[in-house]
This record gives structure tokens, C-alpha cells and sequence, in this order.
């Protein structure tokens, strides 16, 4: 990457940063930071952890949501690496519950679900695509609909019983976002015959220096922990103060269970900007890293834009409308250059309150922008993130 002049680079987004933390529509706090592959390039924080309460710090924790999936991912992929995971073998060799699973086709007149057993076993492969038929309740009415009216408990219940849900759809045939990154986490337990967060331990975080991101928080973490605030018709905001991702969850949730800081998560980052490469040791091989990154739909499999049927957990939500989009092992693919300025190619995507990363590999630079508002798709937060990541390119372009 071209030298960035980082004092200009600071004040645009020291810029955009101080403007979503004011005004009527404002977020209660954000804290966002880019990296080359070598450094942090640029670290801003403002705004609260809690409305009128301690200021956002650079080493406040945030719940991560569905950033933590490329985790999880990094350690599928390792097991592919050492011999110990075929993609494409029943996952139900790894993880034995997926073979009692079966399709939703409806419900009955009496509101009864109509299930039948899916026509193929579902892959592991299929499971990191997001091609293996699960869903989420907030984005898809069926699997709401098994919430309301038949107990189907929340993925942030942190419960066995919410990721033992039926299919939508038969596995291989499309593309849902959905809890299948929480079933490669378990196959990851079922090859490593640790619980999750041990395996990331020992695999992830430790060889990357990362020591304040976990499925259970410290009580210095808890000490240091935003709260997440609602998002009101109105604008408004409402901490919720009664509202977090439970700590030593039944199940450690490889789609969206983490708790971490931003700088630990660029650690992270800069490991796939480096090739797989910590900077003490290696966490992935080149060669995984070139094709883990591709995006590997095959059509018409197509990233689609996500309907927020439940609008206290999200708004319909959707990167770069109208432009092509693909998924890969385990993150959105651009295809095209988006109107940030990211390149065709580079991948990134999103935690449910409202945490946007992105990873450009071509240029040797990622981000990552954390706030913690309910709904998904929070207009104030999101435009902030797009905003930020075009002022990095616009940066970019003038170096």
C-alpha cells in the first residue's frame, strides 16, 4: 500500500467520528481503527459507552456478533489444512445432530410445521456458504414464525436448542444467511474434542497476541463493556440495559458468541492482510488464504439482501445495493468496486449491533467500525461506517 499521510488521514475521521456522536439521530459511542500489515494506521474513539456515562476507550468491549464467524472459520480451516475436516463429507460425521435434520416445507391449517427430511446431507462447505438451508429468526419469516408460535428459542439465548432448528430449504440450493457458522463450530469441537473458545485460545488468539476477546468476559471485560441501546422510530435512544450475549453460553456460538476489543480484532485482521501470518507465528498457509478469500457461490447461489422481519433486531439490511456480491470461506465478496472505494475483491462484512469490518488484501489495509445500537442496519451507524471507509480510500488516492 502507498504511504498514507496518517495526521490528514486522523482528521477526516477523527471528522466522521465526532459527527455520528452528535446531533438528535447520533450513536450513543463508536470506536473504529484501521491497519495496515504491519500497524494500527489510525484509532479514534467518541462518544459513550453508555448514554451520560463513561467515554467509548479504545480498550472498551463490545459484543461482536456475527464478527466473530471468520473466526470460527479460521479454525475450520485449519483443521482442513492438518487433514481433519473433507468439506465436502457429511458434517454429520463431525457433528452428529446434523443428521437428524429436517426441511420446513410450511405449516399445517392447524399452524403445525410440515417437515420433511432434506434430499442430501449437508457439507461443511455448505455449512461456511451459507448454503446449508439454516436461518435466522430476523431475517426470514418461517423461522419467526417457529419463534412465535412454537418456542423456537433466540440464537442469543446462547442455547442447544436454537441452533436444533429445521432447514428451509434443501442444502446445496441456495444462499441464507442463517446459524450456519454456529454448526462449523461444532464441527471444530467435534474434530479438536475441546469446546470452541479453548480451540480459538489456543489456535487464534494466543499465536496473534489477542487477550481481551472470549465467549466469557474477565471481570475487568465486564468493567469495560458498552452497552447496547435501541434505536427508537423516533431516533431516539434507550440503553438496554438488561440486554447481552450471556456469558459461558450451553454453546459456544461460532456465528455470533464473542466478546472483544477493537485492537484485538485488528490482530486479526492484519493476519489475513499477511497471508495467514501472525507476527510471531503462522496461523493459516498462504495457499488456504488465497482460496479461503474467493468468493465461492455457485449460481444461481447469490448473496441476497437481508428483510428484517423482526424490526427490534433489524432493519432490511444490504452492502452496495444493486451491486454483485458473493460469499466466501467465511466472508462477503465484493465483485464489483463499491462506491467506498473498495475494491472488487476484498471482503469484510457485519455484527448484529451494528460492528462493520473489511480486509483489502490488494491494497494491504482493513477496518473496523463498533457501535452497539438494535436494530441491524442502523441508518446513523451505517452511513458513519460507509463514510469511514471512503474517507481511508480517499486517503488512499492522495497518497
Amino acid at each position: 500500500m502507498k504511504d498514507i499521510h496518517t495526521e490528514d488521514l486522523a482528521s477526516a475521521l477523527d471528522t466522521v467520528l465526532r459527527d455520528v456522536t452528535q446531533g438528535p439521530a447520533r450513536v450513543p459511542g463508536v470506536v473504529a481503527m484501521v491497519t495496515d500489515r504491519e500497524r494500527d494506521i489510525y484509532s479514534g474513539c467518541a462518544g459513550e459507552r453508555r448514554l451520560g456515562d463513561d467515554p467509548m476507550t479504545e480498550d472498551t468491549v463490545f459484543a461482536i456478533f456475527s464478527t466473530t464467524k471468520a473466526i470460527a472459520g479460521t479454525c475450520a480451516l485449519q483443521c482442513v489444512e492438518e487433514g481433519l475436516l473433507d468439506l465436502d463429507a457429511p458434517a454429520k460425521e463431525y457433528a452428529p445432530w446434523l443428521g437428524q435434520v429436517q426441511v420446513l416445507e410450511g405449516f399445517d391449517a392447524d399452524g403445525s410445521p410440515r417437515l420433511r427430511a432434506p434430499k442430501t446431507e449437508i457439507t461443511t462447505r455448505q455449512l461456511m456458504l451459507h448454503t446449508a438451508g439454516f436461518g435466522y429468526d430476523f431475517f426470514n419469516e418461517m423461522y419467526k414464525r417457529m419463534a412465535d408460535e412454537h418456542g423456537q428459542p433466540s440464537i442469543v439465548t446462547g442455547s442447544r436448542a436454537s441452533i436444533e432448528t429445521p432447514l428451509l430449504f434443501d442444502p446445496g440450493t441456495k444462499w441464507e444467511y442463517g446459524t450456519n457458522i454456529d454448526w462449523v463450530g461444532q464441527v471444530v469441537e467435534g474434530i479438536r474434542g475441546k469446546r470452541l473458545g479453548e480451540v480459538m485460545r489456543e489456535r487464534v488468539f494466543d499465536p496473534l497476541g489477542m487477550e481481551d476477546i472470549a465467549f466469557t468476559r474477565s471481570e475487568a471485560m465486564k468493567a469495560r463493556t458498552a452497552t447496547i441501546h435501541a434505536r427508537g422510530g423516533d431516533m431516539s435512544l434507550t440503553p438496554m440495559d438488561e440486554f447481552e450475549l450471556p456469558d459461558d453460553p450451553e454453546v459456544h456460538m461460532g456465528g455470533h458468541g464473542l466478546y472483544g476489543t477493537v485492537p484485538e480484532y485488528m490482530k486479526f485482521i492484519r493476519m489475513w492482510l499477511n497471508d495467514g501470518a501472525g507476527p510471531n507465528s503462522r496461523v493459516l498457509k498462504p495457499e488456504t488464504v488465497e482460496w479461503a478469500v474467493k468468493g465461492a457461490l455457485v449460481p444461481p447461489q447469490k448473496v441476497t439482501m437481508l428483510p428484517g422481519v423482526n424490526p427490534e433486531l433489524s432493519n432490511d439490511a444490504e452492502f452496495f445495493p444493486g451491486l454483485g456480491k458473493d460469499w466466501a470461506y467465511t466472508f462477503m465478496v465484493n465483485t464489483e468496486e463499491a462506491p467506498t472505494g473498495r475494491p472488487a475483491g476484498a471482503i469484510g462484512w457485519a455484527g448484529l449491533a451494528n460492528s462493520f469490518y473489511w480486509i483489502d488484501r490488494a491494497a494491504g489495509v482493513g477496518g473496523y467500525w463498533a457501535t452497539q445500537i438494535l436494530p441491524f442496519g442502523d441508518p446513523t451507524s451505517f452511513v458513519g461506517y460507509l463514510d469511514f471507509e471512503s474517507a481511508v480510500y480517499k486517503a488512499i488516492r492522495n497518497s
